[in-house]
């Protein structure tokens, strides 16, 4: 049995996740602009955000599998903490220093290789987070051992995505580059600062939380059983919802930076001063939702004893998707913040909902590979967004990227409906029961 664990516990064990959102939102708020500003063409700014699912695709199940059979002094997941930590800290501070490389390369090429060694560092700290929480809680905390994840993702995200814009508007900080194709410093000193405070948070969960040991997690039952795979039934359910999730903010990321500067400050040009301010103003909407999920990360567990989990997950992709699709309607981008609301709505569930479904119906002994073979449901829709949503933006949407946020609202709105369709375990437990019923009854009235 696994001992229940106090909120302070969890909140150790789950803590080195506000400084993985810190890099995290970091990257999301400031690629985009990042990459146009070393040249990178707007209709090619999906490819190179490719390079975050791949490596997510091909590392977390990767991770997973070996974290799994990973027993040392640091335990069994802590070491890839640790090791991801150090990586993406790394890439963090190179990243917009990109240009003071170009002698080797062109700036946009080493962006582009810089973002995708900081997705593959941050996989490799992620994905054994994940596995951590239901390595360590009994099923009944499942929802609340995401939920606080939802809460330090939100933290993290918040003071990630505001930096840039605080530093430059705060605390004097130049906004503008001191040449063409070279990073303001308001966001090169963002990047630095989040290095050390990934490097930092991972070293608090990694020294004030301990794990338990293979022998004393692993069940008599599955030590003696046969080594098998199968799909847990709720994982394949979950895949159309992710699908539809992941393929709207893969969307939204991408192309809300572009967005907003063309319809609100009316340019599309990468190096002018309004594009910056675009770009520093979604860093502000974006830490907005990632604020919104914080604060109603520890609502969760009320809302899905109350409405059920897939109940409470259809509830709030339904209202991210009316969110983005008001995009539309407003002609102030200060007013922007109010559909932001609604994303970190469906921020909060996407973050903790479907792992909380999904925990209990996993072996215990293969956390680590199933939630990282899981994650291709975030990764697969990403990569199906990246390589389309060029073609569309150009051909279909005449250079128009507000159209981008718009399919990112449908795409919502269609995940929301097919949440509902999710039967749990329990549930088709409960129907095998009775259908078994019926027929014993019935071969009994024969």
């Amino acid at each position: 049995m696994k001992r229940p664990l106090s909120f302070a516990q969890i909140w150790n064990m789950s803590f080195g996740f506000l400084g993985i959102q810190f890099g995290f939102a970091l990257q999301n708020g400031n690629a985009s602009r990042i990459l146009m500003t070393f040249g990178a063409d707007v209709h090619h700014l999906s490819w190179f955000w490719l390079v975050a699912p791949i490596t997510g695709m091909l590392i977390q199940p990767l991770i997973g599998y070996m974290s799994d059979r990973t027993w040392t002094k640091l335990g069994r997941r802590r070491p890839y903490f640790l090791v991801g930590a150090i990586l993406t800290s790394i890439a963090l501070i190179l990243m917009p220093n990109a240009p003071h490389l170009s002698s080797i390369i062109a700036p946009m090429f080493v962006g582009g290789g810089l973002l995708m060694i900081m997705d593959a560092s941050i996989n490799i700290s992620m994905e054994p987070f994940r596995a951590l929480v239901a390595d360590k809680l009994p099923e009944e905390q499942h929802t609340l051992g995401f939920s606080i994840q939802t809460l330090l993702i939100g933290i993290g995200a918040v003071v990630g995505s505001w930096l840039p814009y605080m530093l430059g508007n705060w605390f004097g900080v130049s906004k503008e580059a001191s040449a063409s194709g070279l990073v303001p410093d308001n966001v090169t000193y963002s990047f630095y600062f989040g290095a050390f405070v990934l490097i930092s948070t991972i070293l608090w969960t990694i020294f004030s939380t301990s794990e338990y040991p293979p022998q004393e997690l692993t069940s008599d039952v599955e030590l003696h059983e046969k080594p098998k795979f199968f799909i847990p039934p709720i994982m394949i359910q979950l895949l159309l919802v992710q699908f539809f999730s992941w393929f709207a903010l893969f969307s939204m990321w991408v192309y809300t930076t572009p967005a907003v500067a063309l319809k609100f400050f009316g340019t599309a040009d990468p190096n002018s001063e309004a594009f910056q301010e675009a770009g520093n103003w979604v860093g502000i909407l974006f830490g907005v939702y990632n604020g919104i999920s914080a604060v109603l990360a520890l609502s969760l567990p009320v809302l899905a004893k109350r409405y059920s989990k897939k109940g409470s997950h259809a509830i709030a992709l339904f209202i991210g998707g009316i969110s983005l699709l008001s995009f539309l309607i407003f002609t102030d981008a200060n007013f922007l913040i109010i559909p932001m609301i609604g994303i970190g709505i469906a921020w909060a569930s996407i973050l903790a909902m479907p792992y909380a479904m999904l925990a209990n119906s996993i072996p215990t002994k293969k956390m680590g590979l199933y939630m990282g073979l899981f994650n291709m449901s975030i990764t697969i829709p990403q990569i199906v967004s990246g390589v389309t949503t060029g073609f569309i933006l150009k051909y279909w949407f005449h250079d128009n990227p507000i159209l981008c946020i718009v399919m990112a609202g449908i795409s919502f709105i269609i995940a929301s409906g097919l949440a509902l369709l999710i039967k749990s375990d329990s549930q088709t437990k409960r129907n095998a029961y009775l259908k078994n019923k019926v027929e014993v009854n019935l071969k009994s009235n024969f």
